[in-house]
């Protein structure tokens, strides 16, 4: 299945824009998001949620701040060991950060009667990719959840139970990495994937 795949997306690159309105879109914090949608043939389309990069003024704030802190502290106990941690620790948060928490863009590409792949890549440029069987796959909906003190929607893809097809064996969450610092677009992003998939899975 995976060569299959991999054949598929291999094909000469023919993408083309998908039609769609000029629209503003936003995570749910607030924070200015893009939507970028793609029709590589009639029955497969990716979706790339992207989010901003990482702000490197933040990045030197929260250094700055650190290394003073440690600095202060240093000044009155004159132990360099203080110096010497704040750095390692400094280091490590940021590495951790950009390979572990913050993504970049995160895509979806939907292929009709082949299935769904779901890639996130992050700021360090590490990137994870996970592949569903269309024969799994038992719908796509808008769900709603509790985040945070509010009300928020995300896509998500609904897997068959193998031993009763017409339930839900669980739920795939899409732009909703957990623990991560992923898109998490708000409604009206999701309703343009949404109908575009829709499209494709009611054709195929």
């Amino acid at each position: 299945m995976n060569a299959n795949l991999l054949f598929f997306l291999q094909l000469p690159p023919v993408c083309v824009e998908f039609p769609m309105e000029e629209e503003a879109f936003t995570d749910i914090r607030g924070k200015a998001i893009s939507l970028d949608c793609q029709s590589h043939s009639q029955f497969c389309r990716e979706f790339t949620v992207s989010s901003p990069k990482v702000s490197i003024g933040k990045v030197m704030g929260s250094t700055c701040c650190v290394w003073l802190l440690a600095y202060t502290v240093f000044f009155f106990t004159e132990n360099t060991a203080v110096l010497s941690s704040a750095i390692l620790i400094t280091l490590v948060g940021m590495m951790f950060h950009i390979h572990f928490v913050k993504v970049d863009h995160e895509s979806l590409i939907v292929i009709g009667s082949l299935g769904i792949q779901v890639s996130s890549s992050y700021a360090s440029g590490r990137e994870t990719t996970t592949f569903i069987e269309m024969s799994k796959i038992k719908d796509i909906v808008i769900n709603e959840a509790i985040y945070m003190h509010q009300i928020i929607y995300y896509l998500c893809i609904l897997l068959k139970d193998p031993s009763e097809p017409n339930a839900v064996s669980s739920v795939v969450p899409l732009f909703q990495v957990r623990l991560t610092a992923s898109s998490k677009p708000r409604l009206n992003c999701l309703v343009k994937v949404y109908k575009s998939c829709q499209e494709i899975l009611s054709s195929s």
